[in-house]
């Protein structure tokens, strides 16, 4: 594939896809830092659906909103807790712009079990392409780092999803900088984005326009997330 300097490599990749799902990877508010990218395939005419690996209680959820084990479909009208339940927040905010309001939760699992509910909601849906998302950098730590901020998450995710070939499959981060909060050393980082260069595997960076409607889209997700979590708070979209 050919990159140009006129189109972000990532557009490029996701060019011939047409229902793209954006996954959070390392749990919490991850599926939050995907909204840029949300809005900006919605505008480009393609079909995005939400994901996160979820760190909410899902035993109240009916059963009827399993597609899968390992799986549920979250709305606005979810029963879970009062006081932290990110995804149903999303559903909540998404619903208020009149967007679809549906939000999957992946169990918070290991690799294989994570896998085969990405595998049934793949086919579910019918997606082409799985985009993980994480807010900050460190789902590309390798191990050898001095700090690595919180990857267990995300390296669940990043291996689960390596096991998917027949779709598309792609890494955004969002936020470089943030994981110094957690002991990253983000030189790290930069060698570990060089080093992903060097094997034809790095899609460039590029900065989100603070006027744009992605920018105000996921300005307002995140303060409305805020506002309706106070006692659990986003550490990293906050930043």
């Amino acid at each position: 594939m050919v990159f140009s300097l006129t189109e972000p490599p990532l557009f490029t990749r996701l060019r011939g896809t047409d229902r793209v799902l954006i996954a959070g990877a390392g749990g919490g508010f991850d599926v939050y830092a995907g909204l840029p990218l949300a809005v900006s395939l919605r505008q480009l005419g393609k079909q995005v659906f939400l994901a996160n690996l979820t760190f909410s209680d899902l035993n109240q959820v009916d059963l009827d909103d399993w597609p899968h084990p390992g799986v549920a479909s979250i709305r606005p009208d979810t029963a879970g807790s009062p006081d932290y339940f990110p995804e149903r927040v999303l559903a909540r905010w998404l619903a208020s712009r009149e967007l679809p309001s549906t939000v999957y939760a992946f169990e918070r699992t290991g690799v294989w079990p994570l896998r085969s509910a990405y595998q049934a909601l793949v086919k579910h849906l019918a997606v082409d392409a799985i985009v993980l998302v994480d807010g900050g950098t460190d789902i590309l730590m390798r191990g050898d780092e001095a700090g690595l901020g919180t990857p267990e998450e995300d390296m669940t995710s990043l291996a689960a999803v390596a096991g998917i070939d027949e779709v598309e499959r792609l890494v955004v981060c969002l936020g470089f900088g943030i994981d110094a909060y957690h002991g990253v050393c983000h030189a790290q980082v930069l060698e570990n984005l060089a080093a992903l260069d060097r094997d034809g595997s790095y899609l460039g960076a590029f900065s989100i326009p603070s006027r744009s409607a992605e920018a105000q889209a996921y300005l307002d997700a995140v303060a409305y997330a805020q506002a309706m979590t106070p006692l659990r708070p986003s550490i990293v979209n906050a930043r």
